[in-house]
């Protein structure tokens, strides 16, 4: 009979893609989100998959839209788009465009991520998908794509409606994905100011004017969900996303967004533990060539600790013994379970480092015969 073989290690590991998640941290955002982008370790999670008004962080994926358009060669950024009445009319934060006007991509862009222009949301939508409406359909269709299962638009702008929704979580995708695929057009988030008709309006995030490696991304604001900020920084070779929402006011916006996002920057440290193919335990074999086979991670493990932890971090390989031929090198046969202070567990694909070829009728009975003797 197999017995389940569970082997402590303490070793340092890594891994890319599963989430983890700091539990330590409070926060006043009734909504709050913070991921390490080069791990994609979760760092804080509060009601992260929560419905909430989007407000003007809307308008991050209005930019995405516009910025497709561009590299689809639909439009350019010299390319004029004409200001409708509606556009002009519309209320709230304005970068004041005029109703008849030929405004220019790119002046629109900045109107748009620099000012926060409702006008110029409008504009753009226009201009790329004809109506408002239809772009806000396209809007959430392309925001599904990109893994935003929880997010939906019904217009460009995130003016207030009870449909038009997103999660922390799904603003902190789109955050990562805008830097990733579109990190020419990104330094549009770091402008901190916008002359448009005359009228210069400083850009909305107050941790671009904090000394703290921050360069973009949004906020936004309404009666129903509060104070929210996209933010993203770099320090020391980490990159941080950051979603916060639901806080009281401007004020507190300021101090909790620029609290969370220094304590994100500052606490943490990215190292690199295991390589792709280097063993990291031998595991009892049966029916095979071989009484052993190497087992190792598939990718090179890289992991987000909190500073000063690297020691404390243990792992233990869980599989089945003894592992049965044949098996294939890079055949997944169980997981690392590696625990770091403060933050949890998570696992990692355990594969087989080599081939475990089938041994011949002799070896096989054997084994058997072994197993029935020892249990093993």
């Amino acid at each position: 009979m197999l017995m389940t073989f569970i082997r402590r290690i303490f070793l340092f590991v890594f891994l890319s893609i599963l989430p983890l998640q700091v539990s330590a941290m409070e926060t006043s955002a009734k909504q709050a989100y913070i991921v390490d982008m080069g791990t994609g370790m979760v760092l804080l999670d509060k009601n992260a998959n929560e419905h909430m008004p989007t407000s003007s962080m809307s308008k991050v994926m209005t930019a995405y839209m516009v910025f497709e358009a561009i590299e689809e060669g639909r439009i350019e950024m010299a390319t004029k788009l004409p200001v409708s009445e509606k556009a002009w009319s519309k209320g709230g934060s304005k970068m004041f465009v005029e109703a008849g006007d030929e405004v220019s991509v790119d002046n629109l862009l900045k109107g748009l991520i620099v000012q926060s222009g409702n006008d110029a949301a409008i504009v753009l939508s226009e201009g790329v998908a004809g109506d408002e409406d239809q772009f806000a359909i396209a809007m959430t269709a392309r925001a599904q794509q990109l893994g935003m299962k929880d997010s939906q638009f019904k217009n460009a702008s995130g003016w207030p409606d009870p449909d038009h929704y997103s999660t922390a979580h799904d603003l902190a995708l789109l955050g990562q994905r805008l830097i990733v695929d579109f990190p020419h057009y990104y330094s549009l988030y770091s402008i901190k100011e916008f002359t448009y008709n005359d009228i210069t309006q400083p850009n909305r995030n107050p941790l671009l004017y904090r000394d703290m490696g921050v360069d973009g991304i949004k906020t936004g604001h309404t009666e129903v969900g509060g104070y929210g900020l996209m933010a993203s920084g770099e320090k020391n070779g980490r990159r941080v996303v950051m979603v916060v929402n639901g806080l009281a006011s401007q004020e507190d916006r300021a101090n909790e967004s620029a609290r969370l996002m220094n304590w994100a920057m500052n606490s943490f440290e990215n190292i690199d533990i295991v390589k792709k193919g280097t063993v990291v335990d031998q595991a009892p074999a049966a029916m095979g060539k071989g009484d052993v086979l190497p087992l190792t991670v598939s990718r090179d493990v890289r992991l987000t600790v909190p500073l000063g932890q690297r020691e404390g971090i243990a792992m233990k390989a869980n599989y089945m013994s003894p592992i049965k031929a044949p098996i294939k090198a890079g055949e997944k046969v169980g997981d690392l379970v590696i625990d770091v202070p403060q933050l949890g567990d998570f696992t990692v694909p355990l594969v087989a480092a080599a081939d475990l070829e089938e041994a011949g009728f002799f070896g096989r009975t054997f084994s058997k015969m072994n197993r029935l003797l020892f249990g093993e």
